[in-house]
C-alpha cells in the first residue's frame, strides 16, 4: 500500500512515482492523467477520484483541488496530495468518504507548475511559478540572488552606511529595525538580498528584474491586465502551457461546481473578488461564500475574506488575472484559496476573537507592526527549534567588501511549514474540502410510476429533484453567464413502444437547492426544488423504457422503468 510522508516535500519523480502506486493501488477508486506538459517538458498530473462502478466521473458533481501554481508554496503541493490519501484509505470505513466517493467525484492537481517546484527543493533559490524567462529573455544588470556564501541559503545581507534605513534593534541584536524618522548619530545600514551584481560599477547597487518574473496565478481571462498593469501576467491570458492546460481540463468537466487551491502563508482562507468590492456580488452567491467560509474557520481555525477587502498587496491596487476570480467570473464556480501556514498567529500575534480566531491585517502587518511582534516570532523560532533565523556573520563579498549576511530565512520559517506541522495543516484543511464538495448539487429520481390508461397504453410519471445544497446551476454568477446546461430528459423507448403525448427529449431548466433557503427572514422560496413530468407511452405490457436526466454540474440519473399497472419504481 502506497504511504504518504509528511515529514518531507516530494520531488518529481517521487510524486509522480506515488501517484501511480495510488492508482495501480486503488484502481476502482482512483484514475491517474497527464493534462498538459509544463514548460520544461514535465506532466502535469491530475489525479480522479470517485467509486467507478457507481458511475463515470463526468456524470457526477465534481470538486477540483490544487496546488503549487506558486512554485515555492510547497506546503500546498503536501496538503493537496493528503486528501488523494485520506479518500482512497477511509473508502468504506468512513461514512463521509464513502459517501462522497459514490455520488461525487474529485480532481486533484497537487502540482500544477512542476519545474519550478523542481528548482525550489533542489536549490537555494525562490521561483513564484514558472522556468520561462521573463519578462526579459536575456539577465539584466543589478543585484541578483544567490548563495554567495556557499551554505545553501539565500538570505540577507547588511551594509553598513550612514544612509543606511536600517538600524540594530536594542532588545535583540538579531532584528533590524527600521531607522525612526529624523534619527540621527548611530549606525546604519542597507539592507539586500544576499546575492551578486551582475555589471557592478563600484558604486550603485540596484535590484536586477527577476529572471523567472511569471506569475502564473495572474495569466487568467477575467480582469486579466498587460506586465504593466500586473507583474507577471505573462504576454496574453493562459499564454503559458500550465495555464492552458488547466483552461483545457474545465472547458471538458463541465460538472465541477467548487475549487481549492492551495498556497502558503498567512493562514487565510480567501475568496473572490479580488479586484471587485463584495457588493459587486448576487446576493446568493455572498451569502454562500460566507457561510462556507465560516465553516471553513470552524475546521481549520483560519478567519476568511475576499481578497479585495483582506489581502490586497497595495490598498491603491488590485491583483488581476487571477486562477479563482475567473472560475468564479465566468464558469460560476464557488472557490477558495487558503493561504496554509500562519507562523505569526501561532507565535500568539493577533487580536483574539470570541471564535478564538486571531485577527489581524494581513498585508498591512507587512508594512508596519511593532517590535514586540518580531521578539514574539524570534521566540517562537527558537522554542520550537526552526532554524528559521541565521545569526549575522562576517562575510567579505566579492564585490561590496565587508558585509554581514544572516536574517530570517525565508524557506525554512516564512513561506513554507517546517516538517512538524505539515498533518495537522494538511489534515484540518482536508476536511474543509470535502464538507465543501458535499454542498454540491445532486440530481435524483424521487418517483417514478406507471398507470394503466387503456390496453397497451400507460402513463409515465416522474418526480427529479435536486436533493444537494446549491442549485442545479451552482451560482448566480452561473446563472447569469448561462454557463451551466439547463437539466436535459431523454426517455428511451424499447423495441414496439412509441410515444403518445410528452416529448421524448426535453429541457426542464434547473432545480433549486436549499441554498435559496438560508436566510431567516422574509418569505422563504419553496417548491423549486423538484420537477414532474408525464409521458403516455404505447407499448405491450412487460415492456421497459429507460428515463435519462443529464444535469450537468448535478449528475445523471437513469432508470429502466417496466411497464405494468400501478407500478412505482
Amino acid at each position: 500500500m502506497p504511504e504518504l510522508d509528511l515529514s518531507r516535500f516530494y520531488l518529481y519523480d517521487e510524486l509522480t512515482a506515488y501517484l501511480q502506486a495510488v492508482a495501480a493501488e486503488y484502481p476502482h477508486l482512483a484514475r491517474l492523467e497527464s493534462i498538459g506538459k509544463s514548460y520544461q517538458g514535465r506532466d502535469i498530473w491530475v489525479m480522479t477520484l470517485t467509486r467507478f462502478a457507481t458511475g463515470g466521473d463526468l456524470e457526477k458533481p465534481a470538486y477540483w483541488i490544487d496546488a503549487n501554481i506558486h512554485a515555492g508554496e510547497v506546503t500546498g503541493g503536501a496538503t493537496a496530495q493528503y486528501p488523494i490519501h485520506y479518500l482512497t484509505t477511509r473508502y468504506g470505513s468512513d461514512p463521509q468518504v464513502t459517501r462522497l466517493l459514490e455520488r461525487s467525484a474529485f480532481y486533484v492537481c497537487p502540482r500544477v507548475s512542476p519545474d519550478g517546484v523542481e528548482q525550489y527543493l533542489t536549490t537555494p533559490h525562490q521561483v513564484r511559478s514558472s522556468l520561462r524567462p521573463y519578462p526579459f529573455e536575456d539577465e539584466r544588470e543589478g543585484l541578483y540572488p544567490e548563495d554567495v556564501d556557499g551554505d545553501g541559503r539565500i538570505l540577507q545581507m547588511r551594509v553598513q552606511d550612514p544612509k543606511g534605513a536600517w538600524k540594530v534593534s536594542d532588545k535583540d541584536p538579531r532584528l533590524m529595525r527600521p531607522r525612526e524618522v529624523g534619527e540621527e548619530g548611530g549606525t546604519y545600514y542597507h539592507l539586500y538580498p544576499e546575492g551578486l551584481i551582475r555589471g557592478w560599477d563600484g558604486y550603485t547597487v540596484k535590484p536586477a528584474p527577476p529572471r523567472h518574473g511569471l506569475d502564473l496565478n495572474r495569466s487568467f481571462p477575467a480582469d486579466w491586465g498587460p506586465e504593466s498593469q500586473q507583474r507577471g501576467a505573462g504576454p496574453f491570458p493562459l499564454s503559458e502551457p500550465e495555464t492552458h492546460a488547466l483552461a483545457q481540463f474545465f472547458a471538458r468537466h463541465k460538472n465541477i461546481n467548487g475549487m481549492q487551491a492551495y498556497h502558503t502563508y498567512s493562514g487565510v482562507i480567501l475568496r473572490p473578488y479580488s479586484g471587485k468590492p463584495d457588493d459587486a456580488l448576487p446576493t446568493h452567491d455572498l451569502t454562500v461564500f460566507k457561510r462556507l467560509g465560516d465553516k471553513g474557520t470552524e475546521l481549520t481555525g483560519y478567519p476568511h475574506t475576499s481578497v479585495f477587502h483582506g489581502f490586497r498587496y497595495d490598498p491603491k491596487t488590485t491583483l488581476r488575472g487571477g486562477f479563482f476570480d475567473w472560475l468564479y467570473e465566468d464558469l460560476g464556480i464557488f472557490g477558495f484559496s487558503t493561504e496554509l501556514w500562519d507562523v505569526i498567529s501561532l507565535a500568539g500575534i493577533g487580536e483574539k476573537q470570541p471564535n478564538g480566531v486571531l485577527k489581524r491585517d494581513f498585508i498591512g502587518w507587512f508594512r508596519s507592526h511593532p517590535e514586540e511582534d518580531d521578539l514574539k516570532l524570534l521566540q517562537f523560532n527558537d522554542e520550537h527549534g526552526l532554524e528559521g533565523f541565521k545569526t549575522w556573520t562576517p562575510f567579505e563579498h566579492p564585490q561590496l567588501g565587508p558585509v554581514e549576511i544572516g536574517g530570517w530565512d525565508y524557506k525554512r520559517f516564512w513561506g513554507n511549514a517546517p516538517a512538524k506541522f505539515l498533518p495537522d495543516i494538511a489534515h484540518k484543511n482536508t476536511l474543509f474540502t470535502l464538507l465543501h464538495a458535499e454542498v454540491s448539487p445532486r440530481l435524483e429520481l424521487k418517483l417514478a410510476k406507471v398507470e394503466p390508461v387503456s390496453e397497451g397504453v400507460w402513463r409515465l410519471v416522474a418526480v427529479l429533484e435536486n436533493t444537494g445544497f446549491l442549485p442545479t446551476y451552482t451560482s448566480a454568477k452561473a446563472l447569469e453567464k448561462k454557463a451551466v446546461e439547463p437539466i436535459r430528459v431523454k426517455l428511451h423507448l424499447g423495441e414496439g413502444a412509441r410515444l403518445v403525448s410528452g416529448e421524448a427529449v426535453q429541457e426542464i431548466g434547473h432545480l433549486e437547492g436549499r441554498s435559496n433557503k438560508i436566510e431567516l427572514f422574509g418569505a422563504l422560496p419553496f417548491g423549486d426544488q423538484e420537477k414532474k413530468l408525464e409521458w403516455v407511452v404505447a407499448a405491450p405490457s412487460g415492456s421497459t423504457v429507460t428515463l435519462e436526466a443529464i444535469a450537468q454540474r448535478a449528475g445523471t440519473v437513469r432508470q429502466e422503468i417496466r411497464l405494468g399497472a400501478g407500478q412505482e419504481q
